[in-house]
């Protein structure tokens, strides 16, 4: 029976829009009133759109609905693997992509970028290692930071597999309290304090210099899992109450990160910090929608229908479009603006032009770069050894997946 999610390629790639417009026409400019910026501020345009702030302030939380995508995804994909499968799948989606967008700003930043090349290394072999670049220091492209907290995730979720004992639902549970738990006292201590307050600011460096640590977003992650789990069998009271929580801990962390952007910079300060919220919910309602609907197919024994395959274009272009729509299609908007274009048309059309891009890494350069990892990998003796299904750890025993999981479900998420 074939059984997949199709609906998650269209979202994810739609936040990944939201993300991009956020950061070219909002954050582009808005970052003056807060002071940070990323290294995009050698390569940008001065152009402001002041009059979009409504309309894009907001576009950042498509980072918390790309780590609820992602708690569900993974956890699809480690239930039927072992671990060794596991990480080698998760290094031959991540590497080849990282490996080719880094350099593509690495070369943008060089070329066209008006700070010193010297500045720009250690955070590119950062990046080309996936290692989080820690407090101090800079992201090759402030995007990146989230890759720390979804490799801190998977290697929460590796270190599980192999312990053959802490399942799926043990692994939510404990992202739920430990997020919440964290969440809950931030909201507490945000509540007597401003932005310009020691406790305020250490509080919002867990969210993007130490997000490895999970402690904000850990939430987002377990909501993920929670609603796999939702997916394919009916949750019991205490997960029902959990996924309560994840709720409750992930809208607290977007109130409180949003209070701090419309405190801090005046040009939203009339906007409501329930915007993201309500942004956020729809996308974990539309996720639960096809959790639901799955779980009522797979009770009748029908087969999910086919999604269009443009559908599927769409969700492998998105990461690396994640990846390169900051420093690359920045640069691509001054080049546009310098040319004659108006600002906004120019981001518009920017914006074509970094999808056609990233559709050719994702058709004809990530393939080629995974077949030689692979090959090389069996060349070294490194592959995992497939083991027969019957013999392959259940990271999902317990949660009552029966039938299991088609490979086709798992081919389609990933």
């Amino acid at each position: 029976m074939k059984n997949h999610f199709a609906l998650l390629d269209p979202l994810r790639f739609a936040t990944a829009l939201g993300v991009a417009i956020f950061h070219q026409m909002f954050w582009s400019w808005a970052w003056v009133s807060i002071g940070v910026s990323g290294f995009e501020r050698y390569v940008s345009a001065e152009v402001i759109y002041p009059s979009a702030a409504p309309f894009t302030w907001f576009g950042w939380v498509g980072v918390e609905i790309f780590f609820v995508i992602s708690g569900f995804v993974i956890a699809n994909s480690a239930c039927k693997s072992s671990p060794g499968e596991f990480l080698l799948g998760r290094a031959l989606r991540l590497y080849p992509a990282v490996w080719v967008c880094a350099t593509t700003t690495l070369l943008v930043l060089l070329i066209f970028g008006s700070g010193p090349a010297s500045e720009f290394i250690l955070p590119y072999i950062h990046a080309m290692l996936m290692v989080p670049k820690g407090v101090t220091g800079q992201w090759l492209d402030g995007v990146y930071w989230t890759l720390a907290a979804e490799t801190a995730f998977y290697g929460l979720v590796y270190c599980a597999m192999l312990t053959k004992k802490v399942t799926l639902r043990h692994l939510a549970l404990g992202l739920t309290i430990y997020s919440a738990i964290f969440n809950a006292f931030s909201l507490v201590v945000l509540s007597c304090t401003t932005p310009s307050d020691l406790p305020y600011l250490i509080i919002l460096m867990f969210r993007v210099p130490a997000a490895a640590y999970l402690l904000n977003h850990g939430c987002f992650f377990a909501l993920g899992i929670w609603l796999f789990i939702s997916a394919n069998r009916e949750l019991t009271k205490l997960e029902r109450i959990a996924v309560a929580v994840t709720c409750l801990s992930g809208a607290a962390e977007i109130y409180y990160f949003a209070s701090f952007f419309l405190t801090s910079i005046p040009a939203i300060a009339d906007q409501s910090a329930l915007v993201p919220i309500v942004v956020w919910g729809a996308a974990v309602l539309l996720i639960a929608f096809a959790a639901n609907r799955n779980r009522n197919r797979r009770a009748a024994g029908i087969a999910s229908p086919e999604a269009p395959a443009y559908w599927r274009t769409l969700g492998l272009i998105t990461y690396p479009f994640y990846l390169m729509h900051n420093v690359v299609g920045t640069a691509i908007i001054r080049a546009l603006v310098d040319a004659g274009l108006d600002a906004t048309t120019a981001v518009c059309v920017q914006l074509g032009i970094v999808v056609l891009i990233c559709w050719f890494i994702c058709a004809k350069v990530e393939p080629a770069i995974r077949g030689a990892m692979t090959q090389t990998m069996t060349y070294f003796g490194q592959l995992p050894e497939r083991l027969p299904k019957s013999k392959r750890p259940r990271f999902s025993r317990g949660l009552g997946l029966r039938p299991p999981v088609p490979a086709r479900m798992i081919a389609t998420l990933q």
